[in-house]
Protein backbone atom coordinates (compact mmCIF):
# COMPACT_ATOMS: atom_id res chain seq x y z
CA UNK A 1 0.00 0.00 0.00
CA UNK A 2 1.08 3.09 -0.88
CA UNK A 3 2.42 5.98 2.13
CA UNK A 4 0.64 8.63 0.55
CA UNK A 5 -2.70 6.41 1.03
CA UNK A 6 -4.04 6.50 4.28
CA UNK A 7 -5.38 3.16 5.13
CA UNK A 8 -9.36 4.40 6.05
CA UNK A 9 -9.63 5.41 2.81
CA UNK A 10 -7.71 2.47 0.75
CA UNK A 11 -9.94 0.01 2.88
CA UNK A 12 -13.06 2.31 3.36
CA UNK A 13 -16.15 0.39 3.94
CA UNK A 14 -19.57 0.88 1.91
CA UNK A 15 -21.02 2.59 5.29
CA UNK A 16 -17.92 5.17 5.07
CA UNK A 17 -18.81 5.47 1.40
CA UNK A 18 -22.28 6.46 2.34
CA UNK A 19 -21.30 9.14 5.13
CA UNK A 20 -21.85 12.51 3.48
CA UNK A 21 -19.14 13.78 1.78
CA UNK A 22 -16.61 16.57 2.76
CA UNK A 23 -15.94 19.84 0.76
CA UNK A 24 -12.20 19.74 0.03
CA UNK A 25 -12.81 20.09 -3.83
CA UNK A 26 -14.45 23.28 -3.28
CA UNK A 27 -10.71 24.53 -2.76
CA UNK A 28 -9.82 23.23 -5.94
CA UNK A 29 -12.32 26.18 -7.34
CA UNK A 30 -10.96 28.68 -5.10
CA UNK A 31 -8.00 28.37 -6.46
CA UNK A 32 -9.10 28.16 -9.33
CA UNK A 33 -10.93 31.74 -8.88
CA UNK A 34 -7.86 32.77 -7.36
CA UNK A 35 -5.21 32.15 -10.24
CA UNK A 36 -7.67 33.36 -12.70
CA UNK A 37 -7.88 36.64 -11.12
CA UNK A 38 -4.48 36.76 -10.93
CA UNK A 39 -3.62 35.50 -14.34
CA UNK A 40 -6.08 38.81 -16.07
CA UNK A 41 -4.68 41.30 -14.01
CA UNK A 42 -1.02 40.41 -15.51
CA UNK A 43 -2.44 40.19 -18.52
CA UNK A 44 -4.59 43.22 -18.68
CA UNK A 45 -2.30 45.46 -16.77
CA UNK A 46 -0.16 46.41 -19.89
CA UNK A 47 -2.62 47.60 -22.24
CA UNK A 48 -3.54 50.82 -19.57
CA UNK A 49 0.05 50.70 -19.16
CA UNK A 50 0.80 51.32 -22.79
CA UNK A 51 0.17 54.89 -23.64
CA UNK A 52 2.99 55.80 -20.44
CA UNK A 53 5.70 52.80 -21.59
CA UNK A 54 5.25 53.89 -25.61
CA UNK A 55 6.16 57.60 -24.16
CA UNK A 56 8.61 56.35 -21.87
CA UNK A 57 10.21 53.86 -24.40
CA UNK A 58 9.46 56.14 -27.34
CA UNK A 59 7.66 53.47 -28.89
CA UNK A 60 5.13 53.46 -31.82
CA UNK A 61 1.84 52.34 -31.96
CA UNK A 62 3.16 49.49 -34.99
CA UNK A 63 5.92 48.88 -32.39
CA UNK A 64 3.52 48.45 -29.21
CA UNK A 65 1.54 45.91 -31.14
CA UNK A 66 4.27 43.61 -31.59
CA UNK A 67 4.86 43.15 -27.76
CA UNK A 68 0.65 42.55 -27.39
CA UNK A 69 1.14 39.66 -30.31
CA UNK A 70 4.59 38.53 -28.59
CA UNK A 71 2.63 37.31 -25.60
CA UNK A 72 -0.33 36.08 -27.98
CA UNK A 73 1.83 33.47 -30.21
CA UNK A 74 4.43 32.91 -27.22
CA UNK A 75 0.93 31.56 -25.22
CA UNK A 76 -0.68 29.62 -28.22
CA UNK A 77 2.75 27.56 -29.09
CA UNK A 78 2.80 26.63 -25.67
CA UNK A 79 -0.06 25.68 -24.61
CA UNK A 80 -0.25 21.98 -25.95
CA UNK A 81 3.08 21.47 -24.59
CA UNK A 82 1.61 23.16 -21.05
CA UNK A 83 -1.50 21.14 -20.99
CA UNK A 84 0.39 17.67 -22.17
CA UNK A 85 3.15 18.27 -19.12
CA UNK A 86 -0.09 18.70 -17.01
CA UNK A 87 -1.73 15.36 -18.14
CA UNK A 88 1.83 13.76 -18.44
CA UNK A 89 3.12 14.88 -14.38
CA UNK A 90 0.11 16.14 -12.64
CA UNK A 91 -1.56 20.17 -12.25
CA UNK A 92 0.38 20.70 -9.57
CA UNK A 93 4.21 20.44 -10.17
CA UNK A 94 2.92 22.68 -13.70
CA UNK A 95 0.99 25.37 -12.05
CA UNK A 96 3.72 26.08 -9.09
CA UNK A 97 6.13 26.58 -12.07
CA UNK A 98 4.13 28.35 -14.77
CA UNK A 99 3.16 30.61 -12.13
CA UNK A 100 6.35 31.64 -10.94
CA UNK A 101 7.61 31.81 -14.35
CA UNK A 102 4.54 34.21 -15.54
CA UNK A 103 5.34 36.21 -12.37
CA UNK A 104 9.19 36.65 -12.79
CA UNK A 105 8.09 37.95 -16.08
CA UNK A 106 5.61 39.88 -15.61
CA UNK A 107 7.79 42.27 -12.98
CA UNK A 108 10.58 42.03 -15.40
CA UNK A 109 8.15 44.07 -17.63
CA UNK A 110 8.76 47.20 -15.48
CA UNK A 111 12.28 47.05 -16.11
CA UNK A 112 11.78 46.76 -19.79
CA UNK A 113 14.60 49.62 -21.73
CA UNK A 114 13.11 49.27 -25.60
CA UNK A 115 11.47 47.09 -28.05
CA UNK A 116 13.24 44.73 -28.05
CA UNK A 117 13.44 43.50 -24.14
CA UNK A 118 9.68 44.29 -23.53
CA UNK A 119 9.03 41.56 -26.95
CA UNK A 120 11.48 39.13 -25.28
CA UNK A 121 9.87 39.36 -21.71
CA UNK A 122 6.09 39.24 -22.82
CA UNK A 123 7.24 36.72 -24.65
CA UNK A 124 8.47 34.75 -21.43
CA UNK A 125 5.47 36.06 -20.21
CA UNK A 126 3.11 34.64 -22.46
CA UNK A 127 5.10 30.98 -22.45
CA UNK A 128 4.64 31.04 -18.23
CA UNK A 129 0.38 31.69 -18.87
CA UNK A 130 0.23 29.08 -21.46
CA UNK A 131 0.38 26.45 -19.07
CA UNK A 132 -2.32 28.17 -16.56
CA UNK A 133 -6.29 27.08 -17.85
CA UNK A 134 -5.12 23.89 -19.47
CA UNK A 135 -4.10 22.59 -16.20
CA UNK A 136 -7.10 23.96 -14.13
CA UNK A 137 -9.40 22.30 -16.46
CA UNK A 138 -7.32 19.07 -16.02
CA UNK A 139 -7.58 20.04 -12.07
CA UNK A 140 -11.30 20.11 -12.43
CA UNK A 141 -11.70 16.77 -14.21
CA UNK A 142 -9.73 15.16 -11.45
CA UNK A 143 -11.59 17.16 -8.75
CA UNK A 144 -15.15 17.57 -9.66
CA UNK A 145 -18.03 15.36 -10.53
CA UNK A 146 -19.23 15.72 -14.42
CA UNK A 147 -22.30 18.33 -13.18
CA UNK A 148 -20.69 20.25 -11.29
CA UNK A 149 -17.63 21.12 -14.42
CA UNK A 150 -19.50 23.69 -16.43
CA UNK A 151 -20.71 25.52 -13.27
CA UNK A 152 -17.13 25.73 -12.00
CA UNK A 153 -15.85 26.64 -15.98
CA UNK A 154 -18.37 29.89 -15.38
CA UNK A 155 -17.29 30.99 -12.18
CA UNK A 156 -13.86 30.44 -13.13
CA UNK A 157 -14.13 32.51 -16.39
CA UNK A 158 -16.32 34.84 -14.61
CA UNK A 159 -13.53 35.94 -11.89
CA UNK A 160 -11.03 35.68 -15.01
CA UNK A 161 -12.99 38.89 -16.70
CA UNK A 162 -14.01 40.67 -13.94
CA UNK A 163 -9.71 40.39 -12.94
CA UNK A 164 -9.20 41.79 -15.80
CA UNK A 165 -12.22 44.08 -16.34
CA UNK A 166 -11.27 46.36 -12.76
CA UNK A 167 -7.42 45.90 -13.80
CA UNK A 168 -7.54 49.49 -15.31
CA UNK A 169 -8.95 50.72 -12.66
CA UNK A 170 -6.30 49.05 -9.86
CA UNK A 171 -3.64 50.08 -12.39
CA UNK A 172 -4.80 53.93 -12.19
CA UNK A 173 -4.81 53.91 -8.51
CA UNK A 174 -1.60 51.87 -8.40
CA UNK A 175 0.42 54.58 -10.30
CA UNK A 176 -0.78 57.23 -8.28
CA UNK A 177 1.48 55.54 -5.59
CA UNK A 178 4.26 54.40 -7.68
CA UNK A 179 5.42 54.09 -11.58
CA UNK A 180 4.08 52.10 -14.22
CA UNK A 181 8.06 50.19 -13.74
CA UNK A 182 6.92 49.15 -9.98
CA UNK A 183 3.29 48.50 -10.73
CA UNK A 184 5.00 45.30 -12.92
CA UNK A 185 7.01 44.36 -10.22
CA UNK A 186 3.94 44.82 -7.58
CA UNK A 187 1.61 42.61 -9.74
CA UNK A 188 4.19 39.99 -10.11
CA UNK A 189 4.63 39.46 -6.67
CA UNK A 190 1.11 38.61 -6.20
CA UNK A 191 1.64 35.56 -8.45
CA UNK A 192 4.59 33.90 -6.20
CA UNK A 193 2.12 34.09 -2.90
CA UNK A 194 -0.39 32.36 -4.58
CA UNK A 195 2.16 29.31 -5.90
CA UNK A 196 3.57 29.00 -2.58
CA UNK A 197 -0.35 27.91 -0.82
CA UNK A 198 -1.31 26.46 -3.99
CA UNK A 199 1.37 23.47 -3.78
CA UNK A 200 1.07 23.52 0.09
CA UNK A 201 -2.99 22.74 -0.26
CA UNK A 202 -3.21 20.91 -3.78
CA UNK A 203 -2.72 17.20 -4.82
CA UNK A 204 -3.06 15.24 -7.86
CA UNK A 205 -5.27 12.61 -6.74
CA UNK A 206 -7.89 13.33 -4.41
CA UNK A 207 -7.32 10.27 -2.40
CA UNK A 208 -3.75 11.63 -1.03
CA UNK A 209 -5.74 14.64 0.32
CA UNK A 210 -6.39 14.77 4.08
CA UNK A 211 -9.04 16.67 3.56
CA UNK A 212 -11.02 14.01 1.57
CA UNK A 213 -13.07 12.08 3.52
CA UNK A 214 -14.62 8.36 2.06
CA UNK A 215 -18.25 10.11 0.93
CA UNK A 216 -16.30 12.74 -1.20
CA UNK A 217 -14.33 9.76 -2.56
CA UNK A 218 -17.14 7.66 -3.71
CA UNK A 219 -18.70 11.50 -5.26
CA UNK A 220 -15.64 11.29 -7.66
CA UNK A 221 -15.16 7.59 -8.43
CA UNK A 222 -15.50 8.43 -12.28
CA UNK A 223 -13.40 11.22 -11.98
CA UNK A 224 -10.56 9.41 -10.55
CA UNK A 225 -9.46 7.33 -13.96
CA UNK A 226 -8.84 11.14 -15.32
CA UNK A 227 -5.89 11.67 -12.30
CA UNK A 228 -3.76 8.58 -13.74
CA UNK A 229 -0.40 10.25 -15.41
CA UNK A 230 0.22 9.65 -18.90
CA UNK A 231 2.51 10.75 -21.25
CA UNK A 232 1.07 9.39 -24.84
CA UNK A 233 -1.52 11.42 -26.15
CA UNK A 234 -3.95 10.15 -29.32
CA UNK A 235 -2.80 13.27 -31.46
CA UNK A 236 -3.55 10.96 -34.45
CA UNK A 237 -7.19 10.63 -32.93
CA UNK A 238 -7.17 14.18 -31.95
CA UNK A 239 -6.95 15.33 -35.32
CA UNK A 240 -9.42 12.35 -36.81
CA UNK A 241 -12.53 14.15 -34.98
CA UNK A 242 -14.44 16.90 -36.48
CA UNK A 243 -15.44 17.53 -33.25
CA UNK A 244 -11.95 18.49 -32.27
CA UNK A 245 -11.15 20.74 -35.56
CA UNK A 246 -14.44 22.64 -35.03
CA UNK A 247 -13.45 23.10 -30.85
CA UNK A 248 -10.28 24.72 -32.64
CA UNK A 249 -11.64 27.06 -35.01
CA UNK A 250 -14.64 28.26 -32.80
CA UNK A 251 -12.19 29.34 -30.58
CA UNK A 252 -9.94 30.85 -33.25
CA UNK A 253 -13.14 32.82 -33.80
CA UNK A 254 -14.05 33.69 -29.90
CA UNK A 255 -10.59 34.88 -29.00
CA UNK A 256 -9.61 36.63 -32.53
CA UNK A 257 -12.62 39.06 -31.79
CA UNK A 258 -12.18 39.30 -27.58
CA UNK A 259 -8.38 40.02 -27.59
CA UNK A 260 -9.31 43.34 -28.91
CA UNK A 261 -10.85 43.67 -25.22
CA UNK A 262 -7.85 43.19 -23.75
CA UNK A 263 -4.88 45.09 -26.28
CA UNK A 264 -6.38 47.80 -28.19
CA UNK A 265 -9.37 48.83 -26.16
CA UNK A 266 -8.23 51.52 -24.28
CA UNK A 267 -6.47 52.86 -27.09
CA UNK A 268 -9.83 53.31 -29.21
CA UNK A 269 -11.89 54.26 -25.98
CA UNK A 270 -8.95 57.51 -25.76
CA UNK A 271 -9.45 58.27 -29.77
CA UNK A 272 -13.42 57.39 -30.60
CA UNK A 273 -14.20 59.36 -27.08
CA UNK A 274 -11.48 62.44 -26.71
CA UNK A 275 -12.04 64.47 -23.94
CA UNK A 276 -12.78 62.21 -21.27
CA UNK A 277 -10.82 62.28 -17.58
CA UNK A 278 -8.75 58.95 -16.87
CA UNK A 279 -11.64 57.87 -13.95
CA UNK A 280 -14.02 57.90 -16.75
CA UNK A 281 -11.96 56.17 -19.72
CA UNK A 282 -11.05 53.48 -16.98
CA UNK A 283 -14.66 52.91 -15.91
CA UNK A 284 -15.57 52.47 -19.82
CA UNK A 285 -12.69 49.95 -20.57
CA UNK A 286 -14.04 47.96 -17.28
CA UNK A 287 -17.60 47.25 -18.89
CA UNK A 288 -16.68 45.05 -21.47
CA UNK A 289 -14.64 42.18 -19.10
CA UNK A 290 -17.21 42.88 -16.59
CA UNK A 291 -20.38 42.23 -18.74
CA UNK A 292 -17.82 38.83 -20.05
CA UNK A 293 -17.36 37.49 -16.61
CA UNK A 294 -21.60 38.43 -16.10
CA UNK A 295 -21.71 36.14 -19.07
CA UNK A 296 -19.65 32.94 -17.94
CA UNK A 297 -21.35 33.50 -14.62
CA UNK A 298 -24.82 33.43 -16.27
CA UNK A 299 -24.02 30.45 -18.96
CA UNK A 300 -22.51 28.24 -15.79
CA UNK A 301 -25.67 29.06 -13.57
CA UNK A 302 -28.27 28.07 -15.76
CA UNK A 303 -26.92 25.62 -17.91
CA UNK A 304 -27.22 22.70 -15.62
CA UNK A 305 -30.84 23.15 -15.15
CA UNK A 306 -31.86 23.69 -18.97
CA UNK A 307 -29.74 20.46 -19.39
CA UNK A 308 -31.97 18.46 -17.26
CA UNK A 309 -35.02 19.55 -19.95
CA UNK A 310 -33.00 19.58 -23.46
CA UNK A 311 -29.57 17.74 -22.64
CA UNK A 312 -26.27 18.81 -22.11
CA UNK A 313 -24.86 18.80 -25.54
CA UNK A 314 -27.86 20.74 -26.85
CA UNK A 315 -27.60 23.17 -24.75
CA UNK A 316 -23.95 23.91 -25.19
CA UNK A 317 -25.02 24.44 -28.45
CA UNK A 318 -27.43 27.01 -27.94
CA UNK A 319 -25.68 29.02 -25.53
CA UNK A 320 -22.93 28.88 -27.63
CA UNK A 321 -24.79 30.02 -31.18
CA UNK A 322 -26.99 32.97 -29.61
CA UNK A 323 -23.78 33.94 -27.86
CA UNK A 324 -21.98 34.24 -30.52
CA UNK A 325 -24.47 35.65 -33.27
CA UNK A 326 -25.80 38.17 -30.49
CA UNK A 327 -21.75 39.42 -29.96
CA UNK A 328 -21.87 39.97 -33.51
CA UNK A 329 -24.81 41.96 -33.59
CA UNK A 330 -23.68 43.76 -30.87
CA UNK A 331 -20.28 44.77 -32.21
CA UNK A 332 -22.19 46.03 -35.42
CA UNK A 333 -24.53 48.23 -33.09
CA UNK A 334 -21.56 49.51 -31.27
CA UNK A 335 -20.18 51.35 -34.89
CA UNK A 336 -23.60 53.15 -35.08
CA UNK A 337 -24.14 54.15 -31.49
CA UNK A 338 -21.76 57.90 -30.83
CA UNK A 339 -22.26 58.42 -26.89
CA UNK A 340 -19.40 56.52 -25.00
CA UNK A 341 -21.67 54.99 -22.54
CA UNK A 342 -23.98 53.33 -25.07
CA UNK A 343 -21.37 52.50 -27.25
CA UNK A 344 -19.26 50.50 -24.79
CA UNK A 345 -22.56 49.09 -23.26
CA UNK A 346 -23.13 47.04 -26.94
CA UNK A 347 -19.25 46.28 -26.62
CA UNK A 348 -20.13 44.52 -23.12
CA UNK A 349 -22.90 42.87 -24.69
CA UNK A 350 -20.71 41.64 -26.72
CA UNK A 351 -18.27 40.22 -24.56
CA UNK A 352 -21.25 38.72 -22.25
CA UNK A 353 -22.33 36.71 -25.49
CA UNK A 354 -18.59 35.61 -26.35
CA UNK A 355 -18.76 34.31 -22.53
CA UNK A 356 -21.91 32.75 -23.22
CA UNK A 357 -20.07 30.38 -25.28
CA UNK A 358 -17.12 30.48 -23.06
CA UNK A 359 -17.71 27.92 -20.14
CA UNK A 360 -19.68 25.40 -22.87
CA UNK A 361 -16.31 24.65 -24.87
CA UNK A 362 -13.87 24.11 -21.90
CA UNK A 363 -16.78 22.02 -20.71
CA UNK A 364 -16.19 19.93 -23.96
CA UNK A 365 -12.65 19.83 -23.65
CA UNK A 366 -13.39 18.22 -20.27
CA UNK A 367 -16.21 15.66 -21.84
CA UNK A 368 -14.44 15.00 -25.15
CA UNK A 369 -10.72 15.13 -23.71
CA UNK A 370 -11.23 12.75 -20.57
CA UNK A 371 -7.50 11.97 -19.13
CA UNK A 372 -6.37 13.77 -21.84
CA UNK A 373 -8.26 16.97 -21.17
CA UNK A 374 -5.32 18.99 -20.55
CA UNK A 375 -3.50 18.31 -23.69
CA UNK A 376 -7.13 18.78 -25.85
CA UNK A 377 -8.06 22.15 -23.74
CA UNK A 378 -4.27 23.01 -24.17
CA UNK A 379 -4.91 22.34 -28.27
CA UNK A 380 -8.02 24.21 -28.40
CA UNK A 381 -6.77 27.37 -26.01
CA UNK A 382 -3.40 27.25 -28.69
CA UNK A 383 -5.95 27.80 -32.06
CA UNK A 384 -7.59 30.36 -30.25
CA UNK A 385 -4.79 32.43 -28.74
CA UNK A 386 -2.98 32.35 -32.53
CA UNK A 387 -6.30 34.53 -33.21
CA UNK A 388 -5.27 36.56 -30.73
CA UNK A 389 -1.91 36.83 -31.71
CA UNK A 390 -3.29 37.64 -35.41
CA UNK A 391 -6.06 40.39 -34.02
CA UNK A 392 -3.90 43.40 -32.76
CA UNK A 393 -1.86 43.52 -35.68
CA UNK A 394 -4.58 43.56 -38.44
CA UNK A 395 -6.29 45.95 -36.01
CA UNK A 396 -3.23 48.35 -36.78
CA UNK A 397 -3.53 47.63 -40.49
CA UNK A 398 -6.72 48.01 -40.95
CA UNK A 399 -6.40 51.55 -39.41
CA UNK A 400 -9.79 51.78 -39.19
CA UNK A 401 -12.57 51.04 -35.85
CA UNK A 402 -15.90 50.63 -37.82
CA UNK A 403 -14.46 48.56 -40.12
CA UNK A 404 -12.14 46.59 -37.43
CA UNK A 405 -15.48 45.82 -35.42
CA UNK A 406 -16.93 44.82 -38.87
CA UNK A 407 -14.36 41.88 -39.04
CA UNK A 408 -14.97 41.06 -35.32
CA UNK A 409 -18.72 40.30 -35.83
CA UNK A 410 -17.82 38.24 -39.27
CA UNK A 411 -15.74 36.31 -37.30
CA UNK A 412 -17.65 35.51 -34.20
CA UNK A 413 -20.41 34.42 -37.16
CA UNK A 414 -18.26 31.88 -38.24
CA UNK A 415 -17.46 30.75 -34.83
CA UNK A 416 -21.61 30.61 -34.38
CA UNK A 417 -21.58 28.03 -37.28
CA UNK A 418 -19.08 26.06 -36.05
CA UNK A 419 -21.37 24.88 -33.25
CA UNK A 420 -24.44 23.49 -35.05
CA UNK A 421 -21.90 20.71 -36.04
CA UNK A 422 -20.02 19.73 -32.50
CA UNK A 423 -20.42 16.86 -30.32
CA UNK A 424 -19.80 18.51 -27.30
CA UNK A 425 -20.15 15.57 -25.09
CA UNK A 426 -19.19 12.10 -26.42
CA UNK A 427 -15.49 10.68 -24.97
CA UNK A 428 -13.54 11.29 -27.75
CA UNK A 429 -12.73 7.35 -28.52
CA UNK A 430 -16.31 7.11 -28.66
CA UNK A 431 -16.28 9.42 -31.71
CA UNK A 432 -13.83 7.80 -33.70
CA UNK A 433 -14.94 4.13 -33.02
CA UNK A 434 -18.41 5.57 -33.98
CA UNK A 435 -16.90 6.86 -37.27
CA UNK A 436 -15.48 4.00 -37.95
CA UNK A 437 -18.08 1.89 -37.69
CA UNK A 438 -20.16 4.07 -40.24
CA UNK A 439 -17.09 3.67 -42.75
CA UNK A 440 -17.28 -0.18 -42.51
CA UNK A 441 -21.15 -0.67 -42.64
CA UNK A 442 -21.08 1.91 -45.33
Amino acid sequence: MSANIRPAQSMSSPSDQNQPPSHARYWVIFFAVTLSIVTYIDRVCISKAAPLMMSDMGLTKEQMSLAFAAFAWSYALFEIPGGWLGDKIGPRLVLMRVVIMWSIFTALTGWAWGLASLVIFRFFFGMGEAGCFPNLTKAFTIWLPQPERVRAQGIMWMSARWGGAFTPLLVVWVLTFMSWRWAFVTFGAIGVVWAYFFFRWFRDNPRFHPSVNAGELALLADAEKNAASHGKVPWAKFVASRTVWLLWLQYFCMAYSWYFYITWMPTYVDQRFPGLGPWERALLNCIPLFFGGLGSLFCGLISTPIARAIGTAQTRRVMAVIGLVGAAAMLVLATKLNHPLFAMLAVGMASFGNDLAMPGGWGACMDVGGKYAGSLSGSMNMMGNLGGGVAPIVVTWVNNWDFNFYIFAFVYAIGAICWFFIDPVTPLEEQVASRGEEKRSG
